[in-house]
C-alpha cells in the first residue's frame, strides 16, 4: 500500500520528553477551541508542569540518597567502573559471537603456524640443496681460502710490536727518522 492512498497520517508514537512531546503533537488552529477549553488546557498544563517538577525533585533527592549509600559502601566511581567493565567483559566472553570468533582465530592460528612450518622446512631443503651444489662448494672454498690469507699470523719475533695510534684510533704510519710525510708538520 502507498501512503498517498491513505491520506494523511497520525502519528504512532509521541515522545514523552520534553520539547519533543510539544512538537511532535499535531497542532491544530487555535481558533477551533473555545475559550473555556483554552482555559481547561492551561489549567492541565499548569498540572503536568507542577508534576514534572515533582518528579524531578523526587529523582534529585533519590540520586543524593544513592550517592550516600554508595558512599557509606565504600563503593566509589572507579570500582564502579571496574565492576561494570568487569561485568561487560563477562558478557562478551560468554556471547556466542565471541566463541565462535575464538575458535575461528585459533583455527587459523593452528593452520598459519602449520603453513609456516611448512615453509621454513621448505626453505631449509632448498638451502640445503644450493649448499651441495658444485657452484656453491667452489664458492665456499674461495671464501675459506681468502679468510686463511687475510687472517694475522702470530709473530716470532723475540721484540712486541707497538703500534701507535692516533685519538680516533687510527694508526700512526712508522717512517725513518727526519722524514715526515708532506701532509704532517712536526711540532
Amino acid at each position: 500500500m502507498e501512503e498517498a492512498d491513505q491520506g494523511p497520517k497520525s502519528p504512532d508514537f509521541i515522545p514523552e520528553v520534553g520539547e519533543d512531546a510539544v512538537n511532535a503533537v499535531p497542532c491544530s488552529p487555535c481558533t477551533a477551541l473555545t475559550e473555556e477549553e483554552q482555559a481547561e488546557l492551561h489549567s492541565e498544563l499548569a498540572k503536568v508542569e507542577d508534576e514534572i517538577q515533582t518528579l524531578s525533585q523526587v529523582l534529585a533527592a533519590k540520586e543524593k540518597q544513592v550517592a550516600e549509600i554508595k558512599r557509606k559502601l565504600g563503593i566509589t566511581p572507579l570500582n564502579e567502573f571496574k565492576q561494570n567493565l568487569s561485568k561487560g567483559w563477562h558478557e562478551v566472553t560468554t556471547s556466542t559471537a565471541y566463541k565462535k570468533t575464538s575458535e575461528t582465530l585459533s583455527q587459523v592460528g593452528q593452520k598459519a603456524t602449520t603453513a609456516f612450518s611448512s615453509v621454513g622446512t621448505a626453505i631449509s631443503r632448498k638451502l640445503e640443496d644450493v649448499r651441495n651444489t658444485p657452484t656453491f662448494k667452489s664458492f665456499e672454498e674461495k671464501v675459506e681460502t681468502l679468510k686463511t690469507k687475510m687472517s694475522p699470523t702470530p709473530s716470532t719475533g723475540d721484540t712486541e710490536e707497538v703500534s701507535e695510534s692516533t685519538p680516533d684510533g687510527e694508526p700512526v704510519a712508522e717512517h725513518p727518522e727526519g722524514t715526515c710525510p708532506p701532509d704532517q708538520k712536526t711540532h
